[in-house]
């Protein structure tokens, strides 16, 4: 099964994470590339997420991080805030956190092509705007308010997801223990 490997951002892009969001999401692939439809789509009860709908998530927070960056972006005056310790908050499973509506999976089934096909196309438009940001220091610069972490600067917007798949992966794991 071909994965989406890293894009090449340019040499600063490692700074704010390119290696990481790379090595994450290929994390994500293998964890998820054998499973069947039946193992894809199983929930343990009514109130949890399946697999599928972890991937489908996974994508809809992307797509919004995408949207507050370019935000973030074309917004006039640098805004920056003080740099967070997000990776307490993230990767601290013990504390669980509603997902805003607009990052919500849809309830239907996915096939693993489609969610490979999502995921590498969440990714793809990420890299494609980070690739029109010629002075990558900007993204220290300005800062968009996060609906959990509160204001948040543009480049940890792109340190969150990361962190966010690690979280989810985590998940997706114990979700497949149970299969």
């Amino acid at each position: 099964m071909k994965h989406l490997l890293e894009m090449g951002w340019g040499e600063n892009m490692s700074k704010i994470g390119n290696d990481h969001l790379a090595e994450t999401r290929n994390h994500l692939m293998n964890e998820i590339d054998s499973l069947n439809v039946n193992q894809l789509n199983w929930k343990s009860n009514l109130d949890s997420w399946s697999i599928a709908q972890v991937c489908h998530h996974l994508v809809l927070v992307e797509e919004s991080t995408i949207k507050a960056i370019a935000w973030g972006l074309k917004a006039g005056e640098p805004t920056q805030s003080e740099r967070k310790k997000v990776e307490l908050f993230i990767l601290d499973r013990t504390k669980k956190t509603l997902a805003p509506k607009i990052v919500e999976p849809d309830t239907k089934s996915f096939e693993i092509q489609q969610l490979i096909a999502l995921l590498n196309d969440s990714r793809i438009k990420l890299n494609t705007l980070l690739s029109t940001v010629e002075d990558k220091s900007i993204l220290e610069k300005k800062s968009v308010k996060h609906p959990a972490l509160g204001e948040l600067r543009l480049d940890q917007w792109i340190e969150q997801i990361y962190l966010h798949e690690q979280r989810h992966i985590e998940q997706i794991k114990e979700i497949m223990s149970l299969l």
